[in-house]
């Protein structure tokens, strides 16, 4: 009787799986011997490798507006502090730390703002 009942709900929740995942939509196809294969939609991302890029290369132009507009040294001291303070503040300064592509941003904006 329990083996029966194990199969049972091994079933219902194989049917609930199936159910869940063609909520968010599904088609249907037929194969070239008639049957009606039915499969679920492809869950997408939002957030497209496009968007990540635009992203990057705005937050590289902003580091590198804030080199050209602070200067080299007083932007590495404004580092420098930020290294010294609590985990949060540390992992900002990793992030804003000078790496090539914002200094070379940087030299080439700076002559247009001064």
């Amino acid at each position: 009787m329990g083996e029966h009942r194990d199969q049972f709900q091994s079933r219902l929740q194989q049917i609930n799986r199936k159910h869940m995942a063609m909520s968010g939509g599904y088609s249907a196809k037929m194969r070239p011997d008639g049957l009606l294969v039915i499969k679920p939609h492809r869950v997408q991302s939002r957030i497209s490798a496009r968007t990540l890029v635009f992203l990057a290369a705005f937050f590289l132009l902003f580091k590198g507006f804030l080199m050209a507009a602070l200067g080299f040294g007083s932007y590495d001291e404004r580092v420098r502090t930020l290294a010294a303070g609590s985990v949060v503040e540390r992992a900002g300064a990793y992030i804003m730390q000078a790496d090539p592509v914002s200094v070379f941003i940087a030299q080439n904006i700076g002559p247009v703002l001064r």
